[in-house]
């Protein structure tokens, strides 16, 4: 009887089989959203609101989106400006149980809507610790914080993370922490819950440097290695921004998802941050943004097409007119490029490729931000602490950003059926 339970349970998960995602028994794809402070929501401490998170949970799932990728929790001390907070990993091993109650939470909301999760376990950037967390407990010194010192000297600084193995060890001494864990409201084993559809080794992960690309390739092996030996249930991802995230090398990129424990590969797309649109010609520059996009998803397509995995492109964003971060201010620019990344990848779908989902960045659902520097005690954003609050966030005041997503949603459902 125990081997037939595991048999129908494991037929809960999202798998990839022949290039594709399959859930329940049929091809998967979907809309998603990035929400990486679900865990923070879920929690009974400080930032939590769990009447939110319901409100939250329910307004995406009403809108057809199902997939959330979400951060794992931050890691340091508190009160430093620009970095998420409440943290989870206080110091190396030393961990805040309210967020993880809060995960716990979250997770079981998620399993009642029928939602998955994509949970990421590091950060290469600031806002969330990370690779300076780690190396400052390695003995690397103090991390630069780049809106103190500049992205330059911080860049320099977690360049030392892909050859640091002190810092991996601490790493991966997380990792174990976190797969090993039991949900307290469920009673499952994260390694037995089908809400989770993915671990993802880290956000944005990269080398920072071409000399340290070895290095990087060897530590990303080496963590999906053990992610895998602990839980044989779930996908594993990267993270990756493609190319961008590999120091421009493609052949990097294809090495890393060519791993046989990555099961399917990432993009990540930011067309204003990478100087494909102008902050004062937004709507100008979007058909310069949509061209190079589509160039950028077709060199990583062909990647995957060799590779025969999956991709999700699970980052784009695109600022509201006239760089406004305010809630009233219009998104024509933006809902002009989500609509033509939702078109590649409903047309790439329909005619049996591989681009098989997309996570919109960043929701900001019922937040309304008070300042836009984000500060304790202030509604959480799709934008962290870093960034301008309602930059890059898709409110549920949106109405016309969420029209766009409710016709994907509609258009993705009926593939593969």
């Amino acid at each position: 009887m125990a081997a037939v339970a595991v048999n129908a349970q494991t037929a809960d998960f999202v798998t990839v089989k022949d290039g594709k995602f399959m859930r329940a028994g049929v091809p998967y794809y979907y809309v998603g959203t990035n929400f990486w402070y679900g865990a923070i929501l879920g929690s009974e401490g400080q930032g939590g609101d769990r009447a939110r998170l319901g409100r939250e949970l329910d307004a995406l799932k009403a809108a057809g989106i199902d997939n959330l990728r979400i951060l794992v929790g931050s890691d340091g001390e508190r009160g430093v400006t620009t970095k998420v907070e409440p943290t989870l990993q206080v110091r190396p091993g030393v961990y805040n149980d309210t967020i993880l109650a809060g995960l716990d939470y979250l997770l079981m909301e998620m399993g009642k809507r029928d939602m998955v999760a994509v949970l990421y376990l590091n950060n290469s950037w600031e806002w969330s610790g990370g690779y300076g967390f780690y190396l400052e407990h390695a003995g690397e010194g103090k991390a630069p914080r780049p809106n103190e010192d500049g992205y330059p000297a911080f860049m320099k600084f977690v360049s030392k993370y892909a050859s640091c193995e002190k810092a991996h060890q601490l790493f991966y001494d997380y990792v174990r922490f976190i797969l090993s864990r039991t949900n307290r409201y469920t009673g499952k084993a994260y390694k037995d819950d089908p809400a989770i559809m993915s671990w993802q080794i880290g956000n944005e992960p990269r080398a920072f440097a071409t000399e340290q690309l070895p290095a990087f390739e060897k530590w990303l092996s080496e963590a999906s290695a053990l992610i895998r030996s602990l839980d044989p249930n779930h996908l594993i991802s990267i993270g990756s921004e493609g190319s961008w995230g590999c120091e421009n090398d493609y052949v990097c990129y294809e090495r890393i998802c060519a791993d046989k424990n990555i099961d399917y590969c990432n993009i990540h797309l930011w067309p204003y941050n990478w100087s494909w649109a102008r902050k004062d010609h937004l709507q100008e520059d979007l058909q310069r943004s949509c061209d190079n996009t589509k160039e950028y998803i077709d060199k990583h397509l062909a990647i995957c097409e060799r590779l025969r995995k999956p991709l999700v492109m699970e980052e784009f964003g695109y600022p509201r007119d006239g760089f406004s971060f305010s809630t009233k201010s219009t998104t024509k620019g933006r809902d002009g490029y989500y609509k033509f990344v939702f078109s590649l990848v409903a047309d790439n779908a329909e005619h049996g490729g591989l681009f098989a989902g997309c996570n919109f960045w960043g929701w900001g659902g019922f937040a309304k931000p008070k300042h836009e520097q984000w500060q304790v005690g202030d509604d959480y954003t799709g934008d962290p602490a870093q960034e301008a609050q309602g930059l890059n966030s898709v409110f549920s005041t949106d109405k016309s950003t969420l029209k766009v997503v409710r016709q994907q949603v509609k258009r993705m459902s009926k593939i593969g059926k």
